[in-house]
């Protein structure tokens, strides 16, 4: 193994300066482990722990090593196939989302992502609003989202659904594969490239094991079946892990994901929607509610067509998504959220009154 092969390059030499001065060697986190992790470098893969120095300094548990992550490391006194985790590199691509419970904390899924495949299924198991999430915290991260609708062998038409996401995702690519047969795994070969990484993100039971069994030449990762009663499969993933195809592709493969809070939820829905964004920026009134303002640019948008409903809906249901988990944990953001409510009412009020004063 190469750190080359692992996705080192000279930007990444040049930021590893300072460590390499003070005797770290550099290695890259290819398995998460409880309260450890796998890391890989020239000398093969050992098992990595952080060092007290690095817990001492750590102000969050985004702070300490993901998938994906470059860190420097040094070894253990009398023991080589394990090291001490002395930093971790500034990441240049990080796929995040707000980690389960009452608490505000990131949680990182993925470091230094190329291309993330949002992998869906054509058996069912697709769900238009939860690809929206996964676009946003795509967007934030970073890194080039793709589609893949996997599972082609078990229907007959798709052009349906493709229409669908061209109303909620447009210019991000979308391709139907089938990994069982094969079919249409060349059309991801762009993006299948010696030293870029390749996240792939989707709930279980979607195939994204098989589509990693195929681009590795063998079965290595498992495979269940789904359920027939619901489409839903089981967590045949339970850990990330970061894996190297024959032809240098670097491939993350993630447990199973069935919901999803991207971290920078508002600057992922801007970037997600910045066409309607640039939309509702023409507006004649800053605060335009997009309802019965004059020079309102998003209902005449609608009106024309040229912003499809679709689209606008989507738009607002990602709003109040971020919204409400905004709220849920910050007291002072829903009590602003309340007067600006009530604000907002009043001059929908007067301006419906004024329109009717003048008809």
């Amino acid at each position: 193994m190469t750190l080359a092969a692992l996705g080192w390059n000279d930007t990444l030499a040049q930021v590893f300066a300072p460590y390499a001065a003070e005797g770290g060697e550099p290695a890259r986190v290819t398995l998460e482990l409880k309260g450890y992790c796998e890391v890989t470098g020239e000398t093969g893969a050992r098992l990595g722990e952080c060092s007290g120095k690095f817990m001492h300094a750590a102000k969050a548990p985004a702070d300490y090593p993901a998938i994906g992550d470059w860190v420097a490391v040094t070894p253990q006194p009398g023991d080589p196939a394990r090291v001490a985790i002395q930093a971790v590199l500034p990441r240049r691509t990080k796929f995040s989302r707000r980690a389960a419970g009452e608490e505000v904390l990131e949680q990182v899924v993925a470091a230094n992502v190329d291309t993330v495949f949002l992998v869906s299924s054509l058996d069912g198991n697709h769900h238009l609003h939860r690809l929206e999430r996964y676009l946003a915290a795509a967007y934030a991260s970073g890194a080039q989202p793709v589609i893949v609708l996997n599972k082609a062998d078990l229907t007959g038409e798709a052009d349906p659904l493709l229409r669908e996401i061209a109303a909620i995702a447009p210019a991000v690519p979308v391709f139907v594969i089938s990994a069982k047969t094969r079919r249409g795994l060349k059309a991801l070969a762009p993006w299948l490239q010696p030293g870029q990484t390749i996240a792939l993100l989707g709930s279980s039971g979607v195939g994204k094991s098989t589509i990693i069994n195929r681009l590795l030449g063998g079965p290595v990762q498992a495979v269940q079946a789904v359920r027939e009663s619901d489409n839903k499969g089981r967590h045949t993933t339970t850990q990330r892990e970061l894996l190297i195809t024959p032809d240098g592709v670097i491939i993350i493969d993630t447990p199973g994901m069935r919901e999803i809070q991207p971290w920078e939820a508002t600057d992922s829905v801007a970037s997600a929607f910045a066409d309607v964004a640039d939309v509702a920026g023409r507006c004649k009134f800053r605060d335009c509610t997009h309802t019965v303002e004059p020079g309102c640019a998003v209902t005449a948008a609608l009106a024309d067509g040229s912003l499809e409903s679709a689209r606008w809906q989507s738009y607002l249901r990602m709003l109040r998504a971020t919204a409400h988990e905004v709220r849920r944990v910050d007291r002072p953001a829903a009590q602003q959220h309340k007067a600006q409510m009530k604000k907002l009412t009043k001059n929908l009020r007067r301006r419906v009154h004024e329109k009717s004063g003048e008809e």
